[in-house]
């Protein structure tokens, strides 16, 4: 597995490199955002781990531009601030994890496996379909009743897996294992806020509501 760490503190970087490599990665470093970009864009990597806080382009900003220049990499935020306005800025900047330092060593090797493995079995068809409401995979749009719904790359991530799961409850702990590919924290309340910001893009100016909360378990998207 090919990895890009992107990190401007020097020891930390070696730290990741050093560690990775002992676990058979085949590492490269960026020591900021620019080299990190120009590195990202003339190679494919497995997994991008980028810190945010990083000089010459920030990591929030990277992700975007990455996201734009249509790098499909999985991308592995790492950063000191762990709120929920944190963790969805990174979200809708295309990042696919967020790992809030400091943090086990072993947790993010799991993470990184984790992120590698959605990757290659990312296999579905590319047009899904629910009442009115149309995904394409592989043109990263949505239209409802025939008109386009612009959504962040999370909100994507969320119908998709929506879509995918019509008819049945998902709770939230599933919502974050396999969307966001985290442990659920009962602490935030980063989904519930996504899943409100889908409603707002594609049941707001309908009569007939798509995504339906199940009190106590979870949601479910039903035609």
């Amino acid at each position: 597995m090919k990895i890009l760490v992107i990190e401007d503190e020097p020891k930390i970087a070696s730290f990741l490199q050093k560690g990775l490599q002992e676990q058979a990665f085949e590492v490269e470093v960026a020591y900021d955002g620019f080299i990190g970009q120009r590195m990202a864009l003339d190679n494919v990597y497995d997994v991008i781990i980028m810190d945010i806080n990083i000089p010459q382009i920030n990591g929030l900003e990277l992700c975007k531009k990455l996201r734009e220049e249509d790098v499909k990499s999985p991308i592995l935020m790492l950063t000191a601030f762990g709120t929920t306005n944190d963790k969805v800025a990174g979200f809708d900047a295309g990042a696919d994890d967020y790992l809030v330092k400091p943090f086990e060593f072993r947790e993010l090797v799991a993470r990184i496996r984790a992120l590698h493995k959605r990757s290659i079995d990312h296999h579905y068809a590319s047009v899904l379909k629910i009442d009115d409401l149309e995904l394409n995979t592989d043109k990263k749009s949505v239209q409802r009743a025939g008109k386009p719904v612009e959504l962040t790359a999370r909100e994507f991530a969320l119908l998709e897996y929506f879509i995918r799961n019509k008819g049945k409850v998902v709770s939230r702990i599933e919502i974050a294992e396999k969307v966001w590919e985290i442990s659920f924290d009962t602490g935030t309340n980063v989904i519930d806020v996504y899943v409100n910001f889908l409603r707002k893009k594609i049941d707001k100016d309908h009569e007939h509501k798509l995504i339906h909360t199940v009190v106590g378990m979870g949601y479910i998207m039903k035609e």
